[in-house]
């Protein structure tokens, strides 16, 4: 059985890789249609599919147009402000869905997504594609397995560069309404992975952000944050688009009472350190890095997606997952906002920075 597919959103990511992870997933996935507001972006992304050797999909500017036809699933890669509506359209036209990160940049409006998957018996899955990363795999048998005991606290480090002539590819980049800064676009894997591996219950965030160095976004470009979690753990996040003069690292480390690792590379691709009772070494310590921040998750992420829908059982990563992050995120941006820790559940939306930043 073949996935009917349509891709929105035919830009740097839709391009780069929702493109590969269908045409590399083929035996699963038949990219039917594909939609972007800009004509010359979606007649590439259907020479990209063609030239791959396989049918040339359906060219579409509306996306409400593409949703007409016979689908099985959409994939969302448009501006993050887009979302929202955009997965609620598609979920109302009875497609499942796989959204980008962030899902949203609201809580509200996450929150929207999922309950009307929910209500309507549809998939919805995000982009969180470095969960599939093999060292983050390894690690996560390590925290199923307890081999930790207790776990004390966890840290990223997303230490990346952004320059101007990033921010002018596209208007919406650094904006409140349709992006935010570092912490939503650029950290959210690295969010994402660190919640995932302090059990996903937080109780409370700390957060500052500042713009040091990009006078011409709205959002930040330097983002810290303090998590507190029910189980007692803590986590720490570190996120900047500051360093010169190009991308250094993101790095994932966890400290507990009976093992700490430090996963690191371009993109949590490599382990650093891998310490256990009788293990202080793994074969993975070796792994080259990507070629973009990106990594290779999207082939794997695309295959589990299309499994879940083909098997009637929940993807890897559920729109109740997703939304874990953005939740931390908008609880930091609202911390550093009001200047004291913000409670789990937040309420908040970017929104809010515009007038307020």
């Amino acid at each position: 059985m073949k996935l009917k597919m349509g891709l929105i959103g035919c830009g740097r990511i839709g391009t780069k890789k929702h493109l590969e992870a269908a045409i590399k997933n083929s035996d699963l996935i038949s990219l039917e249609a594909v939609c972007d507001l800009d004509e010359e972006k979606v007649k590439n992304a259907a020479d990209i599919v063609e030239r791959a050797g396989l049918k040339r999909p359906k060219v579409f500017v509306d996306h409400k147009k593409l949703l007409e036809e016979p689908l099985d699933f959409v994939a969302i890669a448009t501006e993050s402000g887009y979302h929202h509506d955009i997965t609620l359209d598609a979920l109302n036209a009875g497609k499942h869905v796989l959204v980008e990160k962030p899902m949203a940049l609201s809580t509200k409006d996450a929150l929207d997504m999922c309950e009307t998957a929910e209500n309507k018996n549809l998939k919805l899955a995000v982009c969180f594609q470095n969960r599939f990363n093999p060292p983050i795999q390894e690690l996560r048998k390590k925290i199923e397995s307890k081999a930790f005991g207790k776990i004390f606290h966890a840290h990223v480090a997303v230490r990346w560069n952004r320059n101007k002539s990033y921010y002018e590819q596209a208007p919406w980049r650094g904006t409140w309404e349709m992006d935010g800064g570092v912490l939503s676009n650029q950290s959210t894997h690295a969010i994402d992975l660190l919640q995932w591996m302090l059990g996903g219950n937080m109780e409370e965030v700390y957060g500052h952000i500042a713009n040091l160095n990009h006078p011409y976004i709205e959002a930040e470009d330097l983002g810290i944050g303090v998590v507190k979690f029910k189980n007692g753990a803590t986590g720490i996040i570190e996120g900047t688009s500051n360093v010169y003069p190009k991308n250094l690292e993101e790095t994932l480390a966890i400290f507990g009472e009976k093992g700490t690792v430090v996963i690191g590379g371009l993109a949590v691709n490599k382990i650093l350190t891998w310490r256990f009772e009788g293990e202080d070494s793994h074969p993975f310590m070796n792994l080259p890095d990507p070629e973009t921040v990106y990594g290779e998750g999207h082939v794997p992420l695309y295959k589990d997606f299309a499994n879940a829908i083909i098997e009637k059982r929940e993807p890897y990563i559920t729109g109740r997952e997703g939304m874990k992050a953005l939740e931390i995120i908008l609880g930091i941006y609202q911390s550093s906002l009001e200047n004291k820790p913000v409670k789990f559940p937040v309420i908040f939306s970017t929104k809010e920075m515009k007038m307020n930043f």
